[in-house]
């Protein structure tokens, strides 16, 4: 009996009258280090595409051509999970969200990459279509011959000693030419990103 009278005391006070007829939620404003969706900063990109390599959901983002010939990446809504390592892993500050950019640059973090490529013996028939295709060996030995059959080990990859093989891993930008030409899947490239600090 007594709860009831202090409940009809309690709805009797003008003060709850009043905020029971006139509640307000305060405005809904994300904070400072909330992390959204990736936004583009207007800074350039230079196409190194390590946010579509670190990114661990697939078909999150992509870095396409613009109709002026520049590269931007794109971010899918529907697949991004807002992790920000795109944001993190980007050399050039293309994208930002929340306080990552600040706090990569209080921190003095970053990442390194790097490709790895594999080559799987009992699928390679040495047909050195990887060698021919890779953009990069081009470049160092504009006369690679269709068999492959370069001299100069300054390539990437090539044939040698009847045997695929990788000779300067550096030197790959993770473009995937070998992957798509190798017609028996025997050659793959994974990419490696490490975290890194500057100590200085």
């Amino acid at each position: 009996m007594l709860s009831v009278f202090c409940y009809i005391k309690e709805f009797l006070r003008p003060e709850w009258w009043k905020k029971f007829l006139f509640a307000k939620t305060p405005p809904l404003t994300s904070p400072s280090y909330f992390r959204d969706y990736p936004h583009l900063t207007g800074n350039e990109c230079t196409h190194e595409l390590r946010c579509m390599m670190i990114c661990p959901s697939p078909g999150a983002i992509e870095v396409l051509k613009t109709d002026d010939g520049r590269w931007e990446p794109v971010i899918y809504k529907g697949h991004c999970i807002r992790c920000g390592l795109c944001v993190e892993v980007c050399p050039d500050n293309v994208l930002a969200s929340g306080r990552i950019l600040e706090q990569n640059e209080t921190d003095r973090t970053s990442y390194l990459s790097s490709y790895r490529l594999n080559v799987d013996d009992s699928l390679c028939m040495r047909c050195s279509n990887c060698s021919v295709a890779c953009p990069i060996n081009k470049v160092i030995d504009p006369n690679l011959a269709y068999n492959a059959t370069s001299s100069s080990d300054d390539v990437i990859m090539r044939v040698k000693n009847s045997k695929l093989t990788i000779l300067h891993p550096e030197k790959c930008t993770g473009c995937k030419t070998c992957e798509k030409t190798c017609p028996n899947g025997a050659i793959t490239v994974a990419r490696i990103v490490e975290g890194d600090q500057d100590e200085e």
